[in-house]
């Protein structure tokens, strides 16, 4: 934990400080946050506090029979047993204290980062205290990166995309043959190649054939996988980050292709739609990093989706334009997101993030298209990259 770092940030949002809770692990955040074991036994509440004043001291609420639970954490602590103890400390800790943040979220609008329980909410604002959410805090505390996180980025793209590169070649070569492939095939060929690029990933890839690319999360098996075959639409969705390294960072990229074909009239006209969409909000993004402007998750979403309902395909961009990519793939930074969430957590500088706007039409096919986003002081790059026509697999 970097107490002066978490207490330059309160300043910086003019709150008084940080109230960590928890009860049988139900905020993973705060462990990864305050460096506590995330696998310890905790089978009674305590709470941290770490105010703003870098000259006050932490404090510690443990129950006595587990009182060595925040040991490790600067700070004086305090002991209960009853709830009326509990109670009693809890508020007296929290004397000169009016705005604090904790895992909270006003009408779970950022369910991500929303841990604490009503109750709890209740009894703080008994204490006439102001609780506001500590989302933007995580964001500054889990999704900004280092540079040698930054650079497993870019190692794992360069990997990565040789990985796709290879899996659309083995889609073209056995339709070519006459041999064909099926969907489960080609997912076993990506993660051989992932495997040999020294890559990880925890699920996936997915490759959806036909209709199938119209389900944005599909996922073929052995048993119901659909046979690829000439003529077929293809959506590959792939990620993974470098296999020896605890805090690397994920690359997460979507493309599309046709077999052994051009594309149709209607297919070229979505698959514009849906990249357009992705630049709109790529250039919303690097315009504000330009203008050293703040930009919040749900401005780059509306930026892409304007431009999917002035084409009167709103109805079939069924998910958030965006997600934090960081040590896990969905990460706890700011999502590209005005539809599922009204994310209004700033996209900082530092954080990776992707953009993969998508339509999807039940029974016939589906596009979209995905980059993925870095956000550097006065810039944000593309760190791929960008599929700008569908894919013309075995055509020459």
């Amino acid at each position: 934990m970097n107490l002066e770092a978490i207490q330059s940030a309160l300043r910086d949002q003019n709150l008084d400080g940080w109230l960590f809770y928890d009860h049988h692990h139900r905020d993973p955040i705060a462990y990864r946050i305050l460096s506590l074991d995330e696998n310890s036994f905790v089978s009674r509440r305590w709470y941290y506090y770490i105010p703003a004043n870098s000259e006050a001291e932490p404090q510690k609420l443990v129950h006595r029979i587990e009182s060595g639970k925040l040991d490790t954490l600067p700070g004086q602590k305090h002991e209960y047993s009853s709830w009326q103890e509990l109670e009693q400390k809890l508020e007296a800790m929290l004397i000169g204290s009016q705005t604090i943040a904790m895992q909270y979220s006003p009408r779970n609008a950022i369910m991500y980062v929303s841990m604490v329980d009503a109750g709890t909410i209740e009894l703080l604002r008994s204490f006439n205290k102001q609780i506001v959410s500590s989302a933007n805090l995580i964001s500054l505390f889990e999704a900004v990166l280092t540079e040698a996180q930054i650079a497993t980025h870019f190692a794992a793209q360069q990997r990565l995309d040789e990985v796709l590169r290879s899996g659309w070649q083995y889609i073209a070569d056995a339709c070519a043959s006459g041999r064909g492939t099926d969907e489960h095939a080609v997912v076993r060929h990506l993660l051989q190649g992932i495997d040999r690029a020294g890559l990880f990933t925890d699920h996936g890839p997915n490759c959806s054939a036909g209709p199938n690319s119209a389900d944005s999360h599909y996922e073929p098996t052995a048993a119901s996988s659909r046979t690829i075959r000439t003529g077929d639409f293809i959506l590959i969705d792939i990620w993974a980050k470098l296999a020896n390294g605890p805090t690397a960072i994920w690359y997460d990229i979507t493309w599309t292709a046709v077999v052994g074909r051009s594309p149709t009239a209607r297919e070229q006209h979505i698959f514009a739609t849906v990249r357009d969409a992705r630049d709109a909000a790529i250039a919303t993004i690097q315009q504000a990093y330009a203008s050293n402007t703040p930009i919040a998750g749900w401005q780059a979403d509306d930026a892409a989706r304007n431009v999917i309902r002035a084409a009167g395909l709103a109805e079939y961009f069924t998910h958030r334009t965006g997600h934090n990519i960081a040590v896990s793939l969905h990460g706890n930074g700011a999502h590209l997101d005005n539809l599922e969430t009204h994310d209004e957590r700033l996209l900082l500088p530092h954080t990776c993030f992707s953009v993969e706007p998508g339509l999807y039409f039940p029974g016939e096919f589906g596009v979209r298209n995905e980059v993925n986003m870095i956000a550097l002081p006065g810039n944000a790059v593309v760190t791929g990259p960008k599929q700008n026509e569908l894919l013309r697999l075995g055509t020459g």
